[in-house]
């Protein structure tokens, strides 16, 4: 089974279960930004608090754990650590009110042929969680995400996003990662002549 394929899967089961969700990691980077390989399928959902754990039970139920003690795991770190039965990596990250209410209404339906339509995240958000994150590999992404898509980006809502979170990181800055990652993909779109 492919990644595309165990993310339909994943996909058809939260849908079917009502549970909303979208694909964060390396497929949505595949599609808004430069593609890399992508070994497991990142999705966040958006669960009530009060329903974490009969949704954490009815994964576990469909979908074989990769750790012992699951369910206790997810629980506590907010992370649920399945795969498919074909032994894809599934991780799925139970999703924080408020930002991630915001994100859920910004994500894009994509089709993909032979597949069928999952629900990716939007380039904004993808590149407000890369920043969040804030890795090298991170911030190369957003350069990426940032030429492919550039004329089409929210900037100031990425700008309003990253302010917010920086009051809460105290490793780095991802207003300044993101602004040096946007100073730098634009040098590059004037080099190949893109008009911005």
């Amino acid at each position: 089974m492919n990644i595309l394929n165990a993310a339909y899967e994943i996909a058809r089961f939260l849908e079917d279960e009502e549970i909303p969700y979208f694909i964060i990691g390396g497929l949505a980077l595949q599609h808004w930004g430069e593609p890399r390989l992508t070994r497991d399928v990142d999705i966040t959902v958006l669960v009530a608090p009060e329903r974490y754990e009969a949704f954490v039970d009815a994964v576990l139920k469909n979908f074989p754990s990769r750790i012992p003690d699951a369910r206790e795991f997810a629980l506590r770190h907010r992370v649920l650590l399945v795969q498919t039965q074909e032994r894809v990596p599934l991780d799925i990250s139970l999703g924080i009110p408020g930002y991630e209410e915001d994100a859920f209404r910004r994500a894009a339906i994509v089709e993909y042929e032979g597949i069928g339509k999952l629900r990716l995240v939007a380039p904004e958000d993808l590149i407000i969680h890369k920043c969040v994150a804030g890795r090298p590999r991170d911030i190369e992404d957003v350069e990426g995400i940032l030429i492919r898509q550039y004329l089409s980006l929210d900037i100031s809502l990425i700008k309003k996003w990253l302010e917010a979170f920086r009051k809460v990181i105290d490793t780095h800055n991802p207003v300044q990662l993101f602004e040096h990652a946007l100073k730098d993909a634009e040098e590059i779109l004037k080099k190949s002549g893109s008009d911005l």
